[in-house]
């Protein structure tokens, strides 16, 4: 009777995390690069646990040191939902399978509502830097080649504003030229002297003391609250659509609409937490492809085209 006991308890609790035939034995939540891996597990904890009472499914993090490993599981199918996806890395997505994956809301800001953020340019707070022109003949670093913010804007405005390619070091402009990895690196790279210059992201708007209310650099700032006085930002790029919530069409339909009203209801119920996730003061809003087509347009312009 004892063993029979122990093997029903046994059920009972896998079945605890799987109470609908239509409902996976576990989903994986993707987090992209950028900063050190306890902060990226620390910041999307809370969403694992929301995610396992109100569905009764295991929840994973998968978080990656870089944006690719984020893509290939999308598109190998071995990512479910991701909080807050780069444009440009939704683009990849999009681009290599229209239909591996839905955007369930845009990431807009609790401060004015607003949907879009920017990249910027970061140089040491003491330096003699103010503008891109001033930069020649010095260390400058791009984030991941895959981020929006990190590469892909400034690559772009820097080529239409000095000429050249990365390749080439923008015809020579910049003494070198690099890849750290991530924003977080980038950040660190200015302040330790490794760069004189490099990107990041940032909504620029909201309180600046924090690194204003969302972006790599209001990320930084909650576990360095000084970093706005250790670096300036000397140029900043038109304005970005935010990043996406987005959900894998690989799962089951029923189960796909359950996960989503999930979400939906973590952005309502427990902003504090979507917003921990999502890298700042954040909600989810309602928006459709045609708000991402143009950096759809300008990956698949860099790709395929240029070449």
């Amino acid at each position: 009777m004892k063993s029979v006991w122990v093997g029903g308890l046994m059920i009972s609790s896998l079945v605890a995390f799987n109470v609908n035939a239509s409902a996976p034995a576990s989903i994986n939540l993707g987090i992209l690069g950028g900063e050190n891996s306890e902060a990226q597990i620390g910041n999307n904890q809370c969403v694992v646990e929301f995610m396992q009472a109100e569905l009764g499914v295991k929840t994973n993090i998968r978080n990656s040191s870089d944006y690719n490993s984020v893509i290939q599981g999308l598109l190998g199918k071995k990512i479910d939902l991701v909080i807050n996806m780069s444009p440009k890395a939704f683009a990849e997505v999009h681009l290599n399978d229209p239909e591996a994956v839905d955007i369930i809301g845009l990431i807009a800001d609790n401060t004015d509502n607003s949907r879009g953020y920017h990249s910027v340019v970061i140089v040491k707070a003491d330096s003699p830097y103010q503008n891109i022109d001033d930069l020649r003949g010095k260390v400058f670093s791009f984030a991941d080649p895959n981020s929006t913010s990190g590469y892909l804007i400034p690559n772009n405005q820097l080529q239409q504003q000095i000429g050249g390619t990365m390749d080439n070091r923008f015809n020579g402009f910049f003494d070198t030229i690099s890849f750290s990895g991530g924003h977080e690196q980038n950040i660190v790279g200015v302040i330790n002297g490794q760069f004189d210059a490099a990107v990041s992201a940032s909504s620029m708007v909201g309180d600046e003391s924090i690194g204003y209310s969302a972006g790599a650099l209001h990320r930084y700032a909650k576990h360095d609250p000084e970093v706005m006085d250790k670096i300036r930002v000397i140029w900043q790029s038109p304005l970005i659509a935010n990043g996406s919530t987005i959900v894998s069409n690989d799962l089951d339909p029923a189960f796909k609409e359950k996960l989503v009203a999930a979400v939906k209801k973590l952005d309502k119920e427990d902003n504090e937490c979507f917003s921990k996730a999502a890298g700042g003061l954040r909600h989810l809003a309602d928006t459709s492809i045609e708000e991402y087509q143009s950096i759809i347009d300008l990956v698949y312009a860099t790709k395929f085209v240029q070449r």
